[in-house]
């Protein structure tokens, strides 16, 4: 799952992403406003966390670009803003939710993962595809309820296709769910991932789709 912080408190900022990646998360961190319509025109993201006061630019200006061009990304908003005129005027924006700062990590993990099951067409925070289940909140996986060991990355990489089962992941999609905007990583990266899920999970939940990329069928 792969998220955009846009906040400009260096030191909130660096701990939110250490936080978030510590719970399987990635994360792509922008301090402007500025740069997030540029960034949602190449880059695909299961989330957005926006705050409202940033150096360039006021963040409901940024939600209403956000929702004229990419009307289906989640947004939350995290910000100090506490009064009610700027709640009402934040979810009346397009924000799904809104969060006031200082805020419990718990919390705001919470209410993520009831933003991506929500989109995902789940009730809960647990997906299930051919016997194989996930759970958001637990990180546990287990085929026909045998427990699976999965490394981080492999978490991520199936936690993703499993939220967008039935819809065809490119190999760049995948690579930024993993990595956001590292270009350090090797462009075989998704080939081992996924040649040692499919030995863990059976060998035939994610399928390759020649040319085009990976799916998980629905």
């Amino acid at each position: 799952m792969r998220l955009l912080l846009v906040e400009d408190d260096c030191m909130l900022g660096e701990s939110m992403v250490a936080s978030l990646q510590r719970h399987g998360y990635t994360v792509d961190w922008l301090q402007r406003g500025g740069g997030v319509d540029a960034l949602l025109n190449t880059e695909s993201f299961t989330a957005i966390i926006l705050d409202l006061t940033l150096p360039d630019t006021d963040g409901l200006h940024v939600l209403r670009k956000i929702r004229r061009k990419h009307s289906d990304i989640p947004v939350m908003i995290l910000t100090a803003r506490d009064d009610i005129d700027d709640r009402v005027k934040g979810l009346d924006g397009g924000a799904d939710d809104y969060m006031i700062k200082p805020f419990a990590l718990e919390e705001l993990l919470a209410r993520l993962r009831v933003m991506i099951r929500r989109i995902s067409g789940y009730a809960d925070t647990t997906m299930s595809c051919h016997g194989v289940t996930l759970s958001m909140a637990t990180g546990e996986v287990d085929m026909e309820g045998a427990p699976i060991r999965l490394t981080p990355n492999e978490f991520k990489l199936l936690s993703t296709l499993m939220a967008h089962a039935g819809r065809v992941m490119s190999k760049d999609q995948l690579q930024q769910a993993l990595h956001g905007m590292d270009e350090g990583i090797s462009p075989n990266a998704i080939e081992v991932h996924i040649h040692n899920l499919r030995k863990k999970t059976g060998g035939t939940l994610i399928q390759n789709i020649r040319g085009v990329g990976y799916i998980i069928e629905k």
